[in-house]
């Protein structure tokens, strides 16, 4: 059984359930975290990905996702007798997931094992830490994970198979022709514009950050395409802010639209964790709308720079980022999925 319940877990999911094809039963559980037609539904049909379950989680306090979740897991354990769990990240989908498989005896894999942000006001950091102490198979993204996870104490089944954002980035980002046909048709030209992203609840919630982003992103200098989320348009509204004139406020865009805007941008403004692995794959510099990002290493290659709500920083950082002329294979060679397949098939 693999559960999922956002955008970024339906992105890594699909690479593996091709890895999965045909060497076992896979069951696909949604949890509905994400619920909106742009983050689920759309995304499922243009990934071509089989839904098995679909649970109704929707929105709510974190305590509130979490024990849905685990409801309706718990039930589809007991219907399906799943031999082994596969949960991915840290959404409150794979806190729940991971909690009701720990229950009912099945053996859980955690695929991005070891990330650490070190910022435990991160909701997400806590569900990292309590996941990979369920996990028996703890597969790490890059060298960091295991790293992390060693200083823990936890070194028993843990390994190091690669990113799977690498697999479905090479997969689905559009050629250089397609993406730059798809830029044009929405008016935009190679690095004449930047990318943004924002969707956090501690970036959403609070007023004050909320407007010094987007304070931040009206002074980047180039026009910003803003894919906004529900949960950001809400705050929007409810707090009488509005978009600086230089940012477009456009839908939650396509994945491989997204990718394709990525690749062309002249610079990527987000809070979002797999977005920053995103643009380091692709070679697009990353701006991170948060004060601390469990992907440190794109930090230190010099590819993502932390400007949290700042409107200065974001802008400077934006403005004059000049990224080194190389980068090293942080996240795997796009084989990531085959090794989570193999490590999921002997647990």
């Amino acid at each position: 059984m693999s559960v999922v319940g956002t955008r970024p877990e339906l992105i890594q999911a699909a690479p593996v359930s091709r890895a999965l094809a045909g060497r076992c039963r896979e069951i696909l559980l949604h949890t509905g975290q994400h619920y909106s037609v742009g983050l689920s539904a759309a995304l499922v049909e243009e990934l071509q990905v089989r839904v098995d379950r679909w649970l109704d989680v929707g929105s709510g306090s974190h305590a509130d996702q979490t024990a849905r979740t685990v409801l309706g897991v718990e039930s589809a354990i007991a219907a399906e007798r799943p031999d082994v769990m596969l949960v991915r990240g840290d959404t409150n989908s794979t806190l729940g997931a991971a909690l009701a498989a720990s229950k009912a005896l099945v053996p859980i894999v955690h695929t991005e094992a070891g990330a650490r942000s070190f910022d435990r006001t991160m909701p997400e950091e806590i569900n990292r830490l309590v996941v990979d102490r369920l996990a028996s198979v703890l597969c790490c993204s890059s060298d960091q994970g295991v790293a992390n996870l060693a200083a823990e104490g936890i070194t028993q089944g843990v390994s190091v198979t690669g990113d799977v954002t690498v697999d479905a980035v090479r997969v689905n980002t559009p050629t250089e022709p397609d993406a730059v046909a798809i830029a044009a048709g929405l008016g935009l030209a190679r690095v004449a514009f930047a990318l943004a992203t924002l969707h956090r609840a501690a970036n959403t919630d609070d007023p004050a950050r909320l407007r010094g982003i987007l304070t931040g992103l009206g002074r980047v200098g180039v026009p910003v395409v803003l894919a906004l989320h529900p949960r950001t348009a809400e705050a929007m509204a409810r707090e009488g802010v509005a978009a600086p004139p230089s940012v477009r406020v456009v839908e939650p865009l396509a994945y491989r639209t997204t990718l394709a805007l990525l690749r062309l941008a002249r610079v990527l403004l987000t809070d979002s964790g797999g977005l920053q692995k995103e643009a380091y794959v692709l070679g697009t510099p990353c701006v991170t709308l948060r004060d601390s990002t469990e992907w440190g290493e794109t930090v230190t290659a010099g590819w993502n720079r932390l400007a949290g709500a700042d409107p200065e920083r974001i802008a400077a950082l934006a403005r004059d980022f000049v990224p080194p002329q190389s980068r090293s294979p942080l996240y795997g060679d796009g084989h990531a999925a085959a090794r989570i397949a193999d490590a999921a098939l002997a647990a």
